[in-house]
Formats: C-alpha cells, structure tokens, sequence
C-alpha cells in the first residue's frame, strides 16, 4: 500500500489541518488518490468538542470550544503535544473499525515502551492510560470520524504540555481521572518519538 509522511515543524491551525485531511479523504473515495496519509504536527493552543461533547463539561466559560466532527469530548491541543493525523482505507483491511483502533492504541503502547514506559488501553475510556500510585493517568487521546470506511482525524500524546490547560474543562468526558504527560513520568529527550510511531503505525496497520 502507497502512505503520504507528513512533519509540520511550524504549528497548524487546527481548521486548516482538517479542511487538508477532508479533501485527502474525497480523493480517496473517489479514488483519485491511493495515498494513505500520517501526519505529525503540533496545533496552537485550541479546545475542540467531539461528536459527543456536552456543555456541562466546560469548566470555564470564557473558553472557546471548536466544534469538531471526530468521535469523542473535549480535549485541548497545544505547544508541547505531538498530534498524528491519519487517512487511512478501512476498505482495505476488512471494514473493521475496533480492529483498527486497537492497532493504533498498539502503536502507541509499543512506542512509550521503547521508553519503557508501561501504558495500556482502557475497556471503558478510549485512549492511552499511565499508572501512577494505582491512579490512572491519560498520556494520550484518540478520536477519529469514518466516512465510507475511510478513517480520518487520529490521536495525540502529552509529551511537555502545560497541564494545567486541562482545568478548564472535562477532559475526553471522564471526572475521576488526570491527565499527564511524557516529561512528568521521565525527563528524557522523546525528539524520536514520530519516527517511532511512524514504523509502528505501518507495521501495525499493514501499511
């Protein structure tokens, strides 16, 4: 299978990352274009409402959420998180959608334990959970649409952000867990990380 790598090194604006992987999306229903896509970039500071978000999980109203059509709650993106967008042809691998979230989480998980950082999934919450003092902490958010069985959207992890972003809101919807990120849990240099998540992702998704 064809794959399009994408690094922004400046930050996107979130609208105009999703307008690129729309029309990416439209090219490959309409089979103009058979290249799969993963792209790593960082947004400016945004807040950004999934299909399922509801007002009571604003913590602060002087916020500005982004409605969003991905899955999922809120969230926030920002300086020190690396975000990876993917288009990916679930027409190609069987049309399974739970098959498919559970490769990304694999990649994710297999990437922090090069750290060796131990993380796992979660049943209930979706994404990428840290055990810290038998608490479970969030280290990374997934959330993705599917249109004619083409994936779009993907996932982020916390690597040095500002924590503290995440006081304004609920954040992916869940009260009683935290959020961290790479840097709480061990101060190494994760400069490598995308290159890490790329061969696991096309590993993984059979790209």
């Amino acid at each position: 299978m064809k794959i399009l790598i994408k690094r922004s090194i400046k930050p996107v604006i979130y609208k105009k990352a999703i307008d690129i992987l729309e029309k990416k999306v439209e090219k490959i229903i309409n089979k103009k274009d058979e290249k799969e896509l993963i792209w790593f970039l960082e947004h400016p500071s945004i807040y950004t409402g999934g299909t399922s978000f509801k007002k009571n999980e604003i913590l602060d109203s002087s916020i500005n959420i982004i409605n969003s059509n991905r899955g999922g709650k809120i969230t926030w993106h920002g300086p020190g998180q690396l975000v990876c967008y993917l288009v990916i042809d679930l027409g190609k691998r069987g049309k399974d959608i739970r098959r498919f979230i559970k490769k990304v989480e694999l990649s994710i998980i297999e990437t922090l334990r090069k750290y060796n950082i131990k993380s796992r999934s979660d049943r209930k919450n979706i994404g990428i959970w840290y055990s810290e003092n038998n608490k479970l902490k969030k280290i990374a958010a997934i959330g993705f649409k599917i249109k004619r069985w083409v994936a779009y959207h993907g996932f982020s992890i916390n690597i040095s952000n500002e924590l503290n972003h995440y006081d304004k809101i609920i954040p992916c919807g869940i009260k009683d867990r935290e959020i961290t990120n790479l840097i709480s849990i061990k101060k190494i240099n994760y400069n490598k990380i995308s290159s890490m998540l790329e061969k696991n992702l096309i590993k993984n998704l059979k790209i």
